[in-house]
C-alpha cells in the first residue's frame, strides 16, 4: 500500500494543514485503507513540529467516531517518536479539557461536556500507554504550578483563566495520572 500523496507533509506544515492531513487521515483509517506501517509514518511525520502535533491532537482527540478510542501502535509508536513535543501538548490536552469540563457543564451544554470528556479520556489513556518520562515530568511540573501558583505552567494557567474549580479539577486529573 502507498502513501497517497494528499498524506505529503510539509516541513513547515502550518496548524490548519494539520489538521487538514489528520482529518483525512481519520477518514481513510475508518475505510480500512492505511496500513499500520504508513499510519505510523505519516503521524511519525506529523508531530514532529508543534503545530504538526496541534492539529493531530486537536482531529484525534476529538474525533467522534469510536474507533479512535482505542490507540493502535502505530499511533503509539509515532507519537513515542517526537517526546518532547507530544508530552507539552499531552499535557496541557489534560489540562484544557478538564478545565472545558466544568466550564460547558456551568453553561449547560451538555453535548460540549460530552467532548471535552472525550478528549480527556482519550488523553489519559494515551498518557498511561506512552509511558514516556517526558510526559511524567510535565505532569510534577504542571502539578508544582498548581500546588504553589508558580512554576512553569503559570503562564499557561493565567492565559485561559482558569478559576480555582478549574485548576482543582486539573490537579486531581495530574494526581490520577502521576499515581
Amino acid at each position: 500500500m502507498e502513501i497517497l500523496s494528499s498524506f505529503s507533509v510539509p516541513e513547515m506544515i502550518s496548524f490548519e494543514q494539520a489538521i487538514e492531513i489528520t482529518q483525512s487521515l481519520l477518514s481513510e483509517i475508518e475505510q480500512g485503507r492505511v496500513s499500520e506501517t504508513e499510519l505510523e509514518s505519516i503521524i511519525t511525520a506529523l508531530v514532529q513540529t508543534e503545530n504538526g502535533v496541534r492539529g493531530f491532537f486537536v482531529s484525534y482527540l476529538s474525533d467522534d467516531r469510536s474507533i479512535f478510542d482505542h490507540p493502535s501502535e502505530g499511533v503509539i509508536q509515532a507519537l513515542k517518536s517526537s517526546p518532547e513535543i507530544v508530552a507539552e501538548f499531552t499535557v496541557k490536552n489534560l489540562a484544557m479539557s478538564t478545565a472545558m469540563i466544568l466550564t460547558h457543564t456551568r453553561n449547560g451544554k451538555p453535548e460540549l461536556v460530552q467532548g471535552s470528556e472525550r478528549v480527556q479520556r482519550r488523553t489519559k489513556q494515551l498518557i498511561e500507554q506512552l509511558q514516556l518520562p517526558e510526559i511524567q515530568m510535565r505532569l510534577r511540573k504542571l502539578q508544582q504550578t498548581l500546588e504553589t501558583g508558580a512554576g512553569e505552567y503559570e503562564a499557561f494557567l493565567n492565559r485561559w483563566q482558569y478559576d480555582s474549580n478549574q485548576r482543582g479539577a486539573i490537579a486531581q486529573q495530574v494526581n490520577s495520572a502521576l499515581s
